[in-house]
C-alpha cells in the first residue's frame, strides 16, 4: 500500500471509529440526566433503573472515546508533521480548551457514578448535566478545529510563512458555527435512533418490557426532535459551503458545468471523465433555488476549477446522497412518531412501529460517517483549504502501511470489546435492576 494512501486510510479509520464513540459520549449523558430528573420528580423506580443502566453505558463510551481520541492526537503528529508544524500554533486553542472540557467531564462523571446516596439528590443530578454539557462542548471545540481546516483564518500567509497569528479568530472561523450546529444535532439523531432501536428490539423480544418501553420513549423523543431540526441545519450548512467551498458543493451535487437554473440531482452515478451523471432524478432549478432562493440563479460547476484542485466527485456525491437520504427517512420517521404520540398512542407498542425503529438503529451513524466523508473528501486535495495540500503534509517516514494494519487490528478489537460489554449490560438489565415485568 502506498504510504500516502496508508496515512489517509489510517486517519479515516481512526476518525470513523472515534466519531461513533464521541457522538454517544456527547449525547447519552443528556438521556441519562432526563431519566434521572424524571425519577427525582416521580420516584418511579423504573426511571432510576434506566439512569443507572445508561450511566454504565456512558462510562464505557467515555473510556473508549478517551482511548480513541488519544490515538488520534498522536496520529496528527505522526502522520501529518508538516501540517502540525504550521497549523498547531494557530488552532492549538480549540484542542487545549477541548482538553479542559474533557477533564471537567471526567470529574463530573466520577461524581455521578460514585455519588449515589453521597450527594444531595439534585446536586447529584446536576453532575450528570455537567457531564453532558462538557462532552458537548468538547465535541464542538474539535469541530471548530476541523472548521478551521475548511475555512482557515486567524493568520496572514505570506511567502510560505504564517504571520500575525490570532488564535481567537482561528477558533471562531467562518465554518465553525455551521459545522458545530450540524454535527451536534447529528449526534443527537444518531445516538437517539440507535438507543431507541435497541430498546425497541428488546421490547419485541419481550425482555423487561416496562423498562425498555420507558427508555425507548425517552430516547425516541430526542431522536425525533433532532431529526426534524437536522434538515434546517443541513440547509444552512450547504449554503455556507456554497459560499466558502464552491468546489465541494459542486462535487456534492455532481455539478460539472457552470450555469443558471441548475437542477437538484437525486441519486445517480457521476461520470467524471465524461462530466455527466447517470441514472439520476433531476429537479429543474432545484439547486439554484436551494442555494440562492432563485430558480434561475447561477451556480459554479467543477469546470471553474483546475483539474488538480477538484475533489473526488464519485465518493463525495454518493456519500452526500447517503447522508441526505437517511436523514430524510429519519426526519419522516420522527414526524410520524410525534404524530403517533399526539393522535394514536395505542400504536406505540405495535410490532410494526417497533420494527421500524429497530431497522433505523444504525441509520444515524451511517449518515454521520457519510457526512464526515463529504466534509473530508470534499475538501481534497487540501488539508488546509487553499493553503496546504494533503500530499505536502504527510509524513516522509516509510512503512506507514504496517502502522495502518496494526491500528486496524486495534480498532476492530476495541469494537468487539465494546460490543460485548454493551451486549452483556443489556442482557443483565433485569438481573441488575430488578426490572422484569414480574417485579414491576
Amino acid at each position: 500500500m502506498d504510504d500516502f494512501i496508508a496515512a489517509r486510510s489510517q486517519m479515516a479509520l481512526s476518525l470513523g471509529f472515534h466519531i461513533i464513540f464521541s457522538c454517544i459520549g456527547m449525547v447519552m449523558p443528556f438521556f441519562m440526566a432526563t431519566s434521572h430528573y424524571l425519577w427525582l420528580r416521580t420516584k418511579n423506580p423504573v426511571y432510576i433503573n434506566i439512569t443507572k443502566a445508561w450511566s454504565k453505558g456512558v462510562a464505557i463510551f467515555f473510556a473508549t472515546g478517551a482511548v480513541s481520541g488519544t490515538v488520534l492526537s498522536f496520529e496528527l503528529g505522526l502522520l501529518w508533521p508538516k501540517f502540525m508544524e504550521h497549523a498547531g500554533p494557530i488552532f492549538g486553542m480549540p484542542f487545549s480548551l477541548e482538553g479542559t472540557a474533557f477533564f471537567i467531564e471526567a470529574i463530573a462523571l466520577g461524581f455521578f457514578l460514585y455519588g449515589w446516596n453521597r450527594f444531595h439528590p439534585w446536586f447529584h443530578w446536576f453532575t450528570g448535566i455537567v457531564v453532558g454539557v462538557s462532552g458537548l462542548a468538547s465535541g464542538i471545540l474539535v469541530v471548530s478545529a476541523n472548521g478551521w481546516m475548511n475555512s482557515p483564518s486567524g493568520f496572514d500567509y505570506l511567502n510560505g510563512q504564517y504571520l500575525n497569528i490570532d488564535p481567537i479568530k482561528a477558533l471562531f472561523n467562518d465554518a465553525w458555527f455551521s459545522q458545530a450546529l450540524h454535527m451536534s444535532i447529528a449526534a443527537f439523531v444518531a445516538t437517539g435512533f440507535a438507543v431507541a432501536g435497541i430498546h425497541a428490539y428488546m421490547i419485541l423480544r419481550k425482555r423487561d418490557v416496562r423498562f425498555h418501553l420507558t427508555a425507548f420513549k425517552i430516547a425516541v423523543v430526542y431522536a425525533s426532535i433532532a431529526a426534524i431540526l437536522q434538515p434546517l441545519s443541513g440547509d444552512h450548512s450547504a449554503k455556507d459551503v456554497a459560499h466558502r467551498q464552491p468546489a465541494k458543493l459542486a462535487a456534492m451535487e455532481a455539478h460539472f458545468k457552470t450555469g443558471k437554473r441548475v437542477p437538484l440531482i437525486i441519486g445517480g452515478l457521476p461520470d467524471a471523465q465524461n462530466e455527466k451523471v447517470d441514472y439520476a432524478i433531476e429537479i429543474p432549478g432545484g439547486l439554484s433555488f436551494m442555494i440562492n432562493g432563485d430558480w434561475n440563479s447561477e451556480i459554479k460547476g467543477l469546470d471553474q476549477f483546475a483539474e488538480q484542485d477538484r475533489p473526488p466527485v464519485l465518493i463525495t456525491h454518493i456519500a452526500f446522497q447517503i447522508m441526505v437520504g437517511l436523514g430524510m427517512f429519519m426526519m419522516l420517521l420522527g414526524i410520524f412518531y410525534l404524530f403517533v404520540v399526539w393522535k394514536k398512542k395505542r400504536w406505540i407498542e405495535q410490532k410494526w412501529l417497533l420494527w421500524l425503529f429497530t431497522a433505523a438503529t444504525p441509520m444515524g451513524f451511517i449518515a454521520v460517517e457519510a457526512g464526515w466523508t463529504v466534509t473530508e473528501v470534499g475538501r481534497q486535495p487540501w488539508i488546509i483549504y487553499g493553503i496546504m495540500r494533503t500530499a505536502d503534509a504527510v509524513t516522509p517516514m516509510p512503512g506507514i502501511a504496517y502502522s495502518f494494519y496494526l491500528y486496524t487490528a486495534v480498532y476492530i478489537s476495541l469494537s468487539v470489546i465494546v460490543t460485548f460489554l454493551l451486549y452483556r449490560q443489556i442482557k443483565m438489565v433485569g438481573k441488575l435492576y430488578g426490572t422484569s415485568d414480574a417485579n414491576t
